[in-house]
């Protein structure tokens, strides 16, 4: 059985036994047959507001955020849309602000290839937000859960705020896009860091397809509505990164759609656990790195055995990466364990903590593989994990060693699948909570 893999921007083929193998994808919905007309109607006849146009009279200053460069929000497809229908506001008066959260700020080629030539070269600013600069950072309150909130201080300012995202199931926010546009998107570090705590991280409702009850998709709805959004766009995409669905209005309701299509197409219920699952992180950019690639392993753990194994091929063109502090905690303990240990300690707090807490958790029970052309040997040890060079030939080993009788399940798309247990969980235990919507 030859399986295309999503990795990088070329992919990858493998090769695995036809009678032990299963692959699971999200449901393939074509792209929109009009994407321009579609984005135009959720503008102009929205859920639960004015049309944009109507919405914003000349004079004001408009902030918009996008997504940055880790996230495949079609942002070059989106943009001069939404920016046509504010032609009657001077481009000097609108901000395209980067939501990076804590992640790197985006250079001007990778600005160029998001956001297109018209933003970049038509008058409009471009902020690359910074979550570590204090200076520009606004408290606006507390939520419930005692997290402070710092927010971007010139998005504050704008009279009139307007967020697009991409709207994916998220490991552990439950789903991408809507408030998450405003936090972490344009949060301040401090804010961050509580939203991922370790209480956070490790609550069982902080998980792929749930928002409602999940800790912190709660705290997220919670701090959006301190400096809200005044229209949201969210879309959902295809493999192909072709849109499949468009919403416009009030973010609450637009998130809610949007959740609901993706639920139907993304969440795939499974009997019976494997041995072997091959996951990807859904090829460039979600792959870019090793530390985004932990959202791909987070998947194929749903539905491994434990002890079972996972394989995850990421290209990882970005490196570990070399900014953030991911790669320094890894290598700061001798297991994944002990990582676990010192997460957990009530005096530990550090940037990344979170995506080495959810990684080091799915090694206690299991072993995990990485096929990367960007990463050596030496850096996924490191990371503790398992080195693999070849996909298709560790499958095969696996199973006439370790697996005599085993099973191997697919997920070619990687985290865009998000494959979930009937019946009992992996203790064997009955399961009562089922993924649910927003």
């Amino acid at each position: 059985m030859k399986i295309d893999l999503a990795y990088g921007k070329t992919g990858l083929t493998i090769d695995l036994p036809d009678d032990r193998t299963s692959v699971i994808e999200p449901q393939f919905i074509p792209g929109l047959p009009d994407e321009l007309g579609a984005i135009k109607t959720a503008l102009r006849n929205p859920i639960g507001t004015a049309p944009l146009r109507k919405s914003v009279a000349p004079g004001q200053n408009i902030g918009i955020s996008v997504c940055d460069i880790t996230r495949p929000m079609p942002n070059k497809r989106v943009l001069p849309i939404i920016l046509n229908e504010l032609k009657h506001i001077l481009p000097s008066n609108i901000t395209i602000f980067i939501a990076t959260g804590t992640h790197r700020k985006n250079t001007h080629s990778e600005l160029i290839s998001m956001l297109g030539e018209q933003p970049m070269s038509g008058g409009y600013n471009i902020v690359n937000h910074d979550a570590f600069n204090r200076d520009n950072l606004t408290e606006v309150g507390v939520t419930k859960k005692n997290i402070p909130v710092f927010l971007n201080s010139d998005w504050i300012k704008t009279d009139f705020k307007i967020t697009t995202g991409f709207v994916e199931p998220h490991f552990f926010a439950g789903f991408s896009g809507g408030p998450k546009m405003i936090a972490p998107g344009l949060a301040g570090f401090e804010t961050i860091m509580k939203l991922h705590d370790s209480d956070m991280i490790g609550n069982t409702k902080s998980k792929w397809g749930i928002t409602y009850g999940n800790p912190i998709h709660d705290s997220i709805r919670e701090i959006a509505t301190l400096s809200p959004s005044d229209f949201t766009l969210d879309v959902t995409i295809n493999k192909n990164h072709k849109i499949t669905s468009v919403y416009g209005g009030e973010m609450f309701q637009v998130h809610k759609a949007a959740c609901e299509f993706a639920h139907s197409t993304a969440m795939r219920e499974v009997s019976e656990p494997f041995d072997i699952v091959v996951t990807t992180n859904s090829g460039y950019p979600l792959d870019m790195n090793l530390y985004q690639a932990v959202k791909g392993m987070s998947a194929a753990h749903q539905i491994v055995k434990k002890g079972g194994s996972i394989i995850c091929a990421a290209e990882c063109s970005d490196g570990i990466p070399n900014h953030g502090s991911y790669g320094e905690i890894l290598k700061s303990q001798t297991s994944p364990q002990s990582l676990i240990n010192m997460i957990e300690s009530s005096d530990y707090q550090k940037h990344d903590q979170w995506q080495v807490q959810i990684q080091a958790s799915i090694q206690m029970e299991n072993d995990v593989y990485i096929k990367s052309d960007n990463l050596s040997i030496e850096q996924i040890v490191e990371a503790h994990l398992l080195p693999t060079e070849d996909v298709s030939m560790k499958v095969r080993e696996l199973l006439s060693k370790k697996y005599q009788k085993g099973t191997v399940c697919v997920l070619p798309e990687g985290p865009q699948t998000i494959p979930f247990l009937s019946g009992v969980d992996r203790d064997g235990q009955c399961r009562k909570v089922r993924p649910t919507n927003c």
